[in-house]
């Protein structure tokens, strides 16, 4: 993207996914500005927008590891939002999950663009990686039984990944006329929770691929 003197926003939650899209960077000089902005939607939003009131932006970011649901998104790969939605952003009702969508209070899903998702995820397919476009879901709680990931999987079909900050980065962007796109490294599965099995420097290096092969195209 080439939007003059306009800049890139990429939005993760912690140091360390940080510091991994920087070292994807490193032979970069292009516009880019990469902000650890806390774990959870509320702080990915506050961050957002504190640093998109300070200069001019063209594109935000979430970024970082999450967890793929599987079929979909399987460990060590990479997902490219098709869209980013908040899983959880509503009330449970004896009929079962009703969304802040259906309750009229809003939108839950912050679409991306569909020439950039597919750009994204041609190129990181053409360097090798292993990539997937789908819905990217933002919980408040991380899924960790069998019946949760079932759920999600039953409320947004071709849901591909989950993690914590994408829809507040992204609403953050809409409120500021920009689009957003969501790239996850994959270092776990969704569902029961089994820590021993999580792979996070394995998903940390694919996120720094993944920077490496993007740091002249966004």
């Amino acid at each position: 993207m080439d939007s003059g003197n306009k800049r890139v926003l990429i939005v993760a939650a912690v140091a360390v996914e940080k510091e991994a899209v920087l070292r994807g960077l490193r032979q970069n000089s292009g516009p880019y500005d990469v902000l650890a902005a806390g774990v959870g939607p509320v702080a990915a939003a506050a961050q957002t927008a504190k640093q998109l009131a300070s200069g001019q932006y063209q594109l935000v970011i979430s970024t970082g590891i999450a967890g793929g649901f599987a079929g979909r998104a399987e460990m060590g790969s990479i997902v490219v939002s098709e869209a980013i939605i908040a899983a959880d952003l509503g009330v449970n009702t004896q009929e079962g999950f009703c969304s802040l969508a259906e309750l009229g209070y809003g939108p839950v899903r912050v679409q991306t663009p569909a020439g950039l998702a597919k750009k994204v995820t041609d190129k990181l397919r053409q360097a090798g990686l292993e990539v997937c476009s789908g819905p990217v879901l933002t919980v408040t709680t991380a899924t960790g039984t069998a019946e949760g990931e079932a759920e999600l999987s039953r409320r947004v079909p071709g849901a591909a990944a989950e993690a914590m900050e994408g829809y507040g980065a992204a609403w953050a962007a809409s409120l500021f006329g920009l689009p957003s796109l969501e790239i996850r490294a994959i270092s776990n599965q969704v569902g029961p929770r089994d820590s021993g099995r999580w792979r996070i420097k394995e998903a940390l290096t694919v996120l720094e691929k993944a920077y490496l092969v993007l740091a002249e195209e966004l």
